[in-house]
């Protein structure tokens, strides 16, 4: 039966084992509230209590009202050998709170108690009561900004506290435990102290304040250290010629009475100054500089009072060296080096890419038929027969002249195309007949694509052309006896070809205004001339393109239709027939040309180097591919190649290598 009363399983082990916990639990939360009642004074004494029984004894003792998280549960134990008073009760549960990782944060009637993670976010007043409560302050700082402090103060809050900087304001927020807030303000406050430093204004007479900025900032560079934080800083403004100088009392003391021993008059009238350009040309900014120099004088004469006399000013260029050799007083040397720091800087390219692409169609067609009939050698027979003019499409004689010809033994010129013949030009009746048949088509596709990089204002020129002797005139000089003596021509030579010629000036943003000329020239071949004939085609004109952008420039398109037909009266209109008594010749010329330009603007070194390679590469890669499709009748290696690039910076020497 004894065994009936034993626990049959491990619950009711536990609950046996609770049991004297929860009495002695209970025996101290009566002991707290019977203490309660009868003083003011609380002696805490618990030992692996639940933290939610000592919530309810702080609650009762305090009157505040608490909120648990759910995530809030802890056995707490407490010794205390003297009573306290509510206030001093608080802390103590602040602390209890703090060593198990929870955190009160006050929130109107109520004080929150949640985990340490989540007790910056939802933050508690900057002036709560208790230093173990969270609390979220935002500190203005004045005199330091607020990014230097970040790295010396971050070490100072705790993992779960809160520490950010917002420069725009210069202000510090910080989410912390009250008490480490309270120290974190003292230190930021004991930072954060204006120094004694003050700003003055020096107004130079002689000396230039650029250049005796840079000597000051030289000398206070060499105090190294920890000194050099305490010097003063100096800046120039050149266009009063002063210098601003800001630092302690002390040091600006020292620093205006050195400014004033260099600011002195030289012992010179004048000062000479040799200034080397890096981009511009010497003769062309010496230009410029000898008209402003003129209306600088009269400025400062006009400025001071009761000067006498006027110190000259030379400018001299020197091209092997492309400076300038500048006398002239300090004021106007002042003056003219900010002028040509201005005008001596880098100036922007353009790469100009033109394409000229010209396809002309010529179709020709001839067709006639000429006879002749001589009956002379028989008495009174008839003589008739047709005869037409040479025609330009195939450039033969005629029947006539082929008969005539034959007469002289000479050899006609029976033209080009088809020509029948047959005839019979001995005996007493003669008969000849010529057919005459041409059909030509011809075709011309030209694409030339010139490209050119010149300087922005700067006009440039290709040409690819033939010269070309054109005669202009002759002269001979007869005898009594009929011999020429000092015959001559005068020959004019001419540029027949592609000629192009540009000037770009960039404006503002990357537009381009060009101004073009445009040159395409070739030689005909006519017979019919007494010399030769030119075609040219040419554009005139001033456009403007954004940079990379195509424009075409102009175009022509020309379309021409000849026909001609020589006819006997009457017998020519005869159906059929008639084609015995008529030559009839056709042409067609078509000629569409068009001419296309696209500049792209270079304003650095590495754009201009990347637009090399791109076309030192393209024509390497043309002569590998003639060199693979071989020489006839030479070895392969005869065909040049250019070298490699081995480096974009190191260009190779432009020499064919056999490969």
């Amino acid at each position: 039966m004894a065994s009936a009363h034993k626990p049959r399983d491990g619950n009711g082990r536990a609950a046996i084992a609770v049991l004297p916990r929860l009495l002695a639990l209970s025996t101290a939360l009566l002991l707290a509230a019977t203490a309660l009642a009868q003083s003011d004074q609380v002696t805490l004494n618990l030992k692996d209590a639940e933290l939610s029984a000592l919530v309810e004894t702080v609650a009762e003792a305090t009157g505040r009202n608490f909120v648990l998280d759910p995530r809030v549960s802890a056995r707490v134990t407490v010794v205390s050998q003297r009573p306290m008073g509510a206030d001093a009760l608080y802390e103590v549960f602040l602390s209890i709170l703090q060593v198990h990782g929870f955190s009160a944060v006050p929130s109107g009637e109520v004080t929150k108690i949640v985990p340490d993670a989540n007790a910056r976010q939802l933050g508690g007043r900057g002036d709560a009561d208790g230093g173990d409560a969270i609390v979220t302050q935002v500190i203005t700082v004045e005199h330091v900004p607020v990014a230097q402090l970040v790295p010396i103060l971050r070490p100072l809050i705790p993992q779960q506290g809160h520490f950010a900087a917002y420069p725009p304001a210069n202000v510090l927020i910080i989410s912390d435990y009250a008490s480490n807030v309270e120290r974190l303000v003292g230190l930021i406050r004991d930072i954060d102290r204006g120094g004694t430093e003050s700003v003055k204004v020096l107004e130079l007479e002689h000396a230039s304040a650029a250049e005796l900025a840079r000597t000051l900032g030289e000398l206070q560079g060499q105090q190294g250290g920890e000194a050099a934080t305490r010097r003063a800083r100096v800046a120039a403004d050149e266009r009063t010629n002063s210098l601003v100088i800001a630092g302690p009392d002390d040091e600006l003391g020292r620093l205006e009475r050195l400014v004033r021993d260099l600011d002195g008059p030289k012992q010179a009238t004048g000062d000479t100054r040799v200034v080397y350009l890096k981009y511009a040309k010497a003769e062309e900014t010496a230009e410029v500089l000898q008209g402003l120099s003129e209306n600088l004088q009269a400025d400062g004469e006009r400025t001071q009072e009761g000067g006498e006399g006027r110190e000259a000013v030379s400018i001299q260029p020197d091209a092997a060296t492309n400076s300038l050799v500048i006398s002239a007083p300090p004021r106007v040397q002042r003056e003219l080096s900010a002028i040509i720091d201005k005008l001596d800087i880098r100036r922007a390219q353009v790469v100009i890419e033109a394409a000229i692409a010209e396809v002309s169609e010529d179709v020709a067609a001839e067709l006639g038929f000429q006879w002749a009939i001589d009956g002379s050698g028989n008495g009174d027979a008839a003589l008739g027969g047709t005869s037409f003019e040479n025609s330009r499409i195939s450039g033969g004689d005629s029947l006539a002249g082929i008969i005539g010809s034959l007469s002289q033994d000479q050899l006609p010129n029976p033209g080009r195309g088809l020509n029948l013949a047959v005839g019979d030009l001995a005996g007493g009746t003669r008969f000849a007949a010529l057919l005459r048949a041409l059909a030509s088509d011809a075709g011309t596709n030209i694409l030339s694509t010139p490209s050119l990089v010149t300087v922005d204002n700067q006009e440039a020129e290709i040409t690819v052309a033939q010269n070309v002797p054109f005669v202009t005139g002759s002269f001979s000089n007869a005898t009594d006896g009929g011999n020429e003596l000092n015959p001559f021509q005068t020959i004019e030579r001419r540029d027949v070809g592609l000629i192009l010629k540009v000037k770009p000036q960039i404006n503002e943003g990357d537009s381009v205004l060009l101004d073009i000329e445009q040159e395409v020239s070739s030689v005909t071949q006519s017979t019919q001339a007494v010399d030769l004939i030119t075609d040219k085609r040419s554009i005139r004109t001033s456009v403007l393109v954004d940079s990379g952008r195509l424009v075409v420039l102009g175009g022509l398109l020309d379309e021409q239709i000849r026909e001609s037909e020589q006819r006997v009266p009457l017998l020519g209109s005869i159906p059929g027939l008639g084609q015995l008594f008529r030559y009839r010749a056709s042409e067609s010329e078509t000629r569409n040309l068009m001419v296309f330009l696209r500049p792209r603007i270079v304003r650095d070194e590495g754009t201009m180097s990347r637009y090399a390679s791109e076309k030192y590469s393209q024509m390497r890669d043309t002569q590998k591919a003639q060199r693979e499709r071989g020489v006839g009748l030479l070895p392969d290696e005869r065909a040049p190649v250019l070298p490699p690039l081995s480096r974009p910076e190191l260009p190779p020497p432009f020499t064919a290598r056999r490969q």
